[in-house]
């Protein structure tokens, strides 16, 4: 049995009964574009970085993770719970989102890998799928990685909260902390905060960020909903995981200016979206190799369960 101390709780975790894959293993498994192997295999070890920060996923785990989207984090649970164990991914995307290939594709592809077996994919939002899930039907960890900031508002979030602590005995959430500890992912912070202060004024938006939200506020959020947090910890991302250049890049671009113009008609509004965009670029400009050089900020990870 391994031993993690929490400091407020102890949990006792049964091992895995074999050797889990390598990034690379898991990285042959999925759909991969040309030239993108090094990329997808870091996404696949930074997913495994932050597992091991909750404290790992027993062999045996029966798992809900929702916004699973097209499966990177789905196939690392997968391999943790074993033969004997389970993974429900759930996530609200149609089948043809995504690219260069679509939810579709990646999820057919997996389903017919050897770890296929141990996954079930189902359509739905999280509020959706929680409120229809029977309520006798337990899981042992709910998953929410890199996923709450595609929730449209905090208070989704928080509903979220209070119908997760009836179905899952504990919680494991990851997301971007807007804080870096390396000065090369400045950018990334200042972006995305431009970024979610221009979703937040759409009233649609499909964008990778639509509700910005720090680490204080989800423990506020789950503290509100009846959870108590135990454990916490933190991934500083390796070179090739490339979130931060793709938000820079998105900010970066004319057609964010265009739409910034187009959304907000309030001046002093539109004013401090473009100064975020404006830091933003200095801060790209004070890097080696500018855009390129571009580090993705630290990410935050926590453990909750029933107050």
């Amino acid at each position: 049995m391994g031993n993690l101390n929490t400091g407020h709780s102890t949990f006792f975790f049964a091992s895995n009964s074999k050797m889990l894959s390598s990034p690379e293993e898991l990285a042959s498994l999925l759909l991969i574009p040309e030239g993108g192997l090094e990329s997808q295999t870091a996404q696949i070890a930074h997913r495994q970085e932050m597992i091991a920060q909750w404290g790992g996923i027993p062999s045996g785990a029966k798992v809900l993770e929702l916004g699973c989207g097209q499966g990177d984090c789905t196939i690392v649970i997968a391999d943790c719970v074993g033969g004997n164990g389970s993974v429900d991914g759930v996530d609200p995307a149609p089948p043809e989102y995504g690219r260069p290939y679509t939810v579709e594709q990646m999820r057919k592809h997996i389903s017919a890998s050897r770890l296929g077996p141990r996954i079930k994919w189902i359509r739905a939002d999280a509020l959706q799928y929680l409120r229809e899930h029977p309520t006798d039907v337990e899981y042992d960890i709910c998953i929410l990685a890199h996923c709450l900031w595609y929730f449209h508002s905090t208070d989704i979030i928080a509903t979220t909260f209070q119908l997760l602590s009836s179905v899952c005995k504990r919680i494991y959430i990851s997301e971007w902390s807007l804080y870096s500890s390396l000065p090369e992912a400045q950018p990334h912070i200042l972006a995305a905060l431009a970024a979610g202060s221009l979703a937040c004024r759409k009233p649609e938006n499909e964008a990778n960020v639509r509700t910005v939200i720090s680490p204080a506020a989800i423990k506020k959020l789950a503290g509100d909903s009846g959870l108590k947090i135990v454990k916490e910890g933190k991934v500083i991302p390796k070179e090739m995981v490339l979130d931060g250049q793709w938000e820079v890049t998105f900010v970066s671009d004319e057609g964010f200016v265009e739409e910034v113009k187009e959304i907000v008609e309030n001046e002093r509004e539109r004013a401090v979206i473009f100064a975020q965009r404006d830091a933003m670029l200095r801060s790209v400009e004070a890097i080696d190799g500018g855009k390129k050089g571009v580090r993705s900020m630290d990410v935050w990870c926590g453990v909750f369960e029933k107050a």
